[in-house]
């Protein structure tokens, strides 16, 4: 059984083709929650008449309190073995789950990071790939310093759930968290081929310019001081 989970907040703009990309890759048994923050842009029906057509789709109320919390409580309510992380408005390729899943036949797998192709609000292709604007590879330090885990391109396996959340109330990204600790706790692959259509336009949460250097720099040295503490909580409770 997967699991995808998914933070939601007025995106009925692009949430029917991402719903129906993400139905074709799963099966009868997996599950797809929606945490969603708010729906009052005309998006709460739309959403209940999917759960209503398709049962493995599951509504939940997301608890109000930014991006985060959101994925986090999407997370929490994850039955699946395998969790994949979806947004809002990307489209997924027909065989993103199935070539996923092959990369964690490996026991040791942690994390699977595939590739994806940049596109603008109506899907038309920048020419670019995920992999090439962020340089993506694995390396603890190198993601540290330029974050190439994306969290609509990431599936993690289950086991590690207990490990990486809570996420600390000041992290600003959960995709980076769980990646740098992924490394700690066993393997990451990273995937060339591209599986998912990532939407870029004028309402999304994260954009592809930095901040300035002096926030590049607090935000990191904050990320690994909370990972430093993480792994210290692991050492003692084993």
């Amino acid at each position: 059984m997967i699991s995808v989970a998914m933070a939601f907040y007025n995106g009925k703009t692009y949430i029917e083709a991402q719903i129906e990309s993400i139905l074709k890759n799963l099966e009868e048994e997996d599950e797809l929650i929606i945490s969603i923050d708010d729906a009052s842009d005309g998006s709460d029906q739309i959403l209940k008449e999917y759960r209503q057509m398709d049962p493995r789709i599951r509504l939940i109320r997301g608890p109000g309190k930014g991006v985060v919390p959101n994925f986090q409580n999407a997370l929490k309510h994850c039955r699946g073995e395998i969790i994949f992380i979806a947004d809002q408005d990307d489209v997924w390729k027909e065989e993103k789950a199935a070539e996923v899943l092959k990369a964690f036949q490996d026991p040791e797998v942690m994390c699977v990071v595939h590739n994806a192709e940049i596109v603008d609000g109506s899907l038309k292709p920048s020419g670019e790939t995920t992999f090439q604007w962020r340089e993506s590879g694995t390396g603890f330090w190198k993601n540290m310093k330029k974050n190439s885990y994306i969290g609509c391109c990431m599936a993690i396996r289950r086991t590690i759930l207990k490990k990486v959340l809570p996420i600390p109330r000041r992290v600003w990204i959960h995709d980076q968290w769980i990646g740098l600790l992924a490394e700690r706790l066993g393997k990451v692959v990273f995937l060339k081929k591209t599986l998912l259509l990532y939407r870029r336009h004028g309402e999304n949460v994260t954009e592809l310019t930095h901040g300035t250097i002096g926030s590049m720099i607090k935000k990191r040295w904050f990320m690994y001081r909370e990972i430093k503490k993480r792994i210290r909580q692991w050492k003692a409770e084993s």
